[in-house]
């Protein structure tokens, strides 16, 4: 297994600590190896007696486990006999009904250091964070960055330029990897990826009955990643093809595919108005290659797969994200994190002055002193433009100080 110092280095500094480990993120993330990294770091730790027990729920040996009676019962006969310390892993804890109620009772214990998982973005809904309120850490986990897929392929003499090609191409799924790099079988693997968040965790959990219109939704989705759209239109759309659906299943289909983490909403800010809007908000992929190989990779939609590419970055270096909104333009994200804020363009290429008073006219209206930056393709240009900062996007995706 690659080690991926960027999530270890978040979460081992609570071992030990009297709060719950909540580990999120798509299917396939990375989220059980990360599981299995942890138990093998605190392994290599002589210093003290530990004994760990790794629940996978997606394995048939913890298929008698369905709610949290069954937990309670296995995971207290297994620790009674054990002496030292005690860790617990739970590997997509919501397929454990009320799962909550046990975890809460290992932690009150005190003995039982708790790490889970889960892939449903209604984890820690309102009731289950109130009920564990204050006692727990979430940690996002997002497929591979690029700086990571370069450490995957581990490739001799590897040219940076043509692994962002794959990059763009395939996307960040851990297990690509284990393939050949050709689309054929990557997309085979990806497809079938998709058909279980679709089939297990959107219509299955949710009772869906309307599969068909459930695709055509997701479709038009992945279709139109990075511009701005609503309900409203998708249901317009729906019924250009034939397809009577109100704006409410719109919503509800929408909600369903966003609580996979396949999908990520991101609502305008407007910038002058100091207000956040309701309205027209953007959606981005979990991960450029579930679009890819249900859509096909089409150069002519490279702007929204780069933008796509950033937004991801931008989550994963621990930024809240929202689109600007400045009168009638727009900026890509307003990004903040503790007590820092940037503003991010992102373009494909600056070939032409109109492309150029696009993406820089805004950003040069804007009169506060936080950092801006345009990101783009281009390799020649210099760093400074009116105070805006200009970054080639590769280089921007491996240096984690924006």
């Amino acid at each position: 297994m690659h080690t991926r110092n960027l999530y270890l280095g978040k979460i081992l500094p609570f071992v030990d600590k009297p709060v719950i480990k909540v580990i999120t993120g798509m299917r396939r993330a990375g989220k059980s190896c990360l599981l299995k990294l942890i138990i093998e770091k605190l392994e290599q730790q002589k210093e003290k007696k530990r004994s760990f027990l790794y629940i996978n729920k997606e394995s048939l040996d913890f298929d008698f486990i369905k709610n949290y009676r069954d937990l309670n019962e296995y995971v207290e006969g297994f620790f009674k006999p054990v002496q030292g310390n005690k860790y617990l892993f739970v590997d997509e804890i919501q397929e454990v009904i009320e799962w909550e109620k046990a975890i809460t009772s290992f932690l009150a214990r005190g003995d039982i250091d708790i790490y889970i998982t889960g892939s449903n973005a209604h984890l820690l809904s309102s009731e289950i964070s109130t009920l564990i309120s204050g006692r727990f850490i979430e940690f996002p986990v997002y497929t591979l960055s690029f700086e990571e897929f370069l450490l995957f392929r581990d490739e001799k003499n590897m040219d940076t330029n043509t692994e962002f090609s794959n990059y763009l191409t395939f996307g960040g799924f851990p297990a690509i990897h284990h393939f050949e790099f050709n689309k054929e079988v990557i997309y085979q693997y990806i497809n079938s990826l998709y058909s279980t968040i679709l089939l297990k965790d959107v219509i299955k959990r949710n009772n869906v009955r309307n599969v068909n219109l459930l695709e055509k939704i997701t479709q038009y989705i992945f279709d139109n990643v990075g511009n701005i759209f609503s309900a409203k239109k998708i249901s317009d759309y729906m019924k250009s093809q034939k397809m009577n659906v109100g704006i409410e299943t719109v919503q509800n289909y929408v909600s369903y595919l966003l609580s996979t983490f396949a999908l990520h909403k991101v609502t305008r800010y407007d910038v002058k108005g100091k207000r956040r809007l309701a309205l027209h908000e953007k959606y981005y992929m979990g991960d450029i290659g579930l679009r890819n190989a249900l859509l096909g990779y089409k150069e002519k939609d490279i702007s929204g797969l780069l933008e796509n590419i950033v937004y991801l970055e931008l989550k994963r270096r621990g930024y809240q994200l929202h689109i600007g909104k400045f009168e009638n333009k727009e900026i890509d994200f307003i990004a903040e994190k503790e007590d820092r804020k940037i503003y991010v363009q992102v373009a494909y290429l600056l070939t032409t002055p109109e492309t150029i008073e696009r993406e820089f006219s805004v950003l040069k209206q804007i009169k506060d002193n936080y950092p801006k930056y345009v990101i783009s393709m281009d390799t020649v240009f210099g760093t400074d433009f009116e105070g805006i900062q200009r970054n080639n996007l590769v280089d921007f995706l491996l240096n984690p100080e924006i």
